[in-house]
């Protein structure tokens, strides 16, 4: 099955404040929506006659053999293109702190699961605002197209009366004075000009409107990621001293419990029995030892100094030594992010590995265990796959429920594919602080 065991992302990921990005000089922003209001006139008008073409076809077609069916897919993916593509031009021309268009996370399996994204993509408010300020632009573009043809004709019209006497043709047919051309050309290139400056500052407000969002969406946003980030935390302290609790109680305590017995046993027969005596002692310091191995365990499962000293890279090296399941361990990431801003990070990620690499060899009856961790926009991103039954779920107080929660809290994503027979597939992606 396919399980996203993360809540839904908030409807904008918090982004910094637009005053810590480098805005344009506001002459230079407006001639760049001209362009750019012109180009999408000329070529964005084109491509939404397209997708308008395939959803009519689609709908005409859809009891045909399922043909419709495959257009009307095929619309979503490219409406869903538009989309981003606008969302990336906005940010762009305006130094919009806005965080990319994401297609949404499948949360079933197979064709079925996947049909129930794409629906669900399809009714994407985010999408559908940026694809409605598209249009809108688009509309704005073949506006400026024309504005500047009446620019064009202008000029020429004010010059057109050089060399003659009498009238000349204006516009709609009507003819006018000779003396009179210069100034309906003049007033013609001012009229023209503000039509286009003003078709740049209305789609400015219009994108601020549709696909900017508020101060206050921003904050919300904020607000609803900070609120989900601190209830990760807490669950997975709460799961963590749970475990230690149970690891204590259930292996160390009886272990030491044990070796007092022992001891006592051989007290008592140090006397009348030394050659048993020595056994028991031998026994008791057997246990003892193996007790310290725990207890070691215990403490590396609460702190990584490796992963402190020698980063994540090391540390996964030394886990994957230490795995009872053969591990493939591929590790690229950037240097630069051991540090500071990315600890917490690196801590999520390794913790997320080794609970997975642990229940693999606990539960999956895996033969082999694949680990692939890269560094991705500024953050970790690692997939752990085994070749074990499969059919894993998160459950309440288990280890797939405490990766969920540590990497929440880091504020990051997970997300579990696990079919029954197997492979089973778990990715993480964590940001590293700024």
């Amino acid at each position: 099955m396919t399980t996203d065991p993360t809540p839904p992302p908030p409807a904008a990921a918090p982004v910094p404040p637009a005053a810590t990005r480098a805005a344009r000089p506001v002459p230079l922003r407006i001639v760049l929506t001209i362009l750019e209001l012109a180009a999408l006139g000329a070529v964005g008008t084109a491509a939404f006659a397209i997708l308008t073409t395939m959803f009519g076809v689609g709908l005409a077609l859809l009891f045909v053999f399922g043909i419709g069916v495959i257009v009307l897919l095929g619309v979503v993916y490219g409406l869903f293109g538009v989309a981003w593509f606008e969302v990336r031009r906005i940010a762009g021309l305006y130094s919009a702190p806005l965080p990319d268009l994401r297609w949404r996370e499948r949360t079933r399996p197979g064709f079925g699961g996947w049909l129930r994204n794409v629906a669900r993509q399809s009714v994407d408010g985010r999408m559908w605002r940026a694809i409605l300020n598209f249009v809108l632009a688009c509309i704005a573009g073949t506006v400026v197209l024309r504005l500047f043809w009446g620019i064009i004709w202008s000029i020429f019209f004010a010059f057109a009366p050089l060399g003659r006497e009498g009238s000349v043709e204006g516009p709609f047919g009507s003819y006018l004075g000779a003396e009179w051309a210069p100034l309906v050309g003049i007033v013609g290139v001012i009229a023209g000009a503000a039509g286009i400056v003003g078709l740049a500052l209305l789609h400015r407000v219009l994108s601020r409107a549709l696909v900017i969002p508020s101060r206050e969406a921003e904050l919300a946003a904020q607000v609803r990621t900070s609120t989900a980030q601190r209830a990760g935390a807490v669950r997975a302290a709460e799961l963590e001293r749970t475990r230690i609790e149970r690891d204590l109680h259930d292996g160390v305590q009886p272990r030491l419990v044990s070796v007092g017995m022992t001891l006592g046993l051989a007290k008592q027969k140090i006397d009348a029995d030394p050659t048993s005596a020595k056994v028991l002692i031998d026994e008791a310091h057997t246990s003892t030892k193996a007790a310290i191995t725990e207890l070691r365990q215990l403490a590396r499962g609460i702190h990584t100094s490796v992963l402190d000293d020698r980063g994540l890279d090391a540390a996964l090296s030394a886990l994957a030594g230490r795995s009872h399941i053969p591990v493939q361990l591929d590790v690229r990431i950037d240097p630069s992010l051991h540090g500071a801003g990315c600890r917490d990070a690196e801590a999520a990620v390794y913790f997320a590995i080794a609970e997975s690499l642990t229940n693999a060899a606990k539960h999956s009856r895996a033969s082999e265990c694949r680990v692939v961790v890269r560094s991705r926009a500024g953050g970790l991103w690692a997939r752990v796959e085994d070749n074990g039954l499969g059919g894993a779920q998160v459950q309440p107080g288990g280890g797939l429920d405490g990766i969920t929660n540590r990497v929440l809290a880091a504020g990051g994503t997970c997300r579990l594919d696990s079919p029954m027979g197997g492979p089973t597939s778990l990715e993480v992606t964590v940001p590293c602080a700024s």
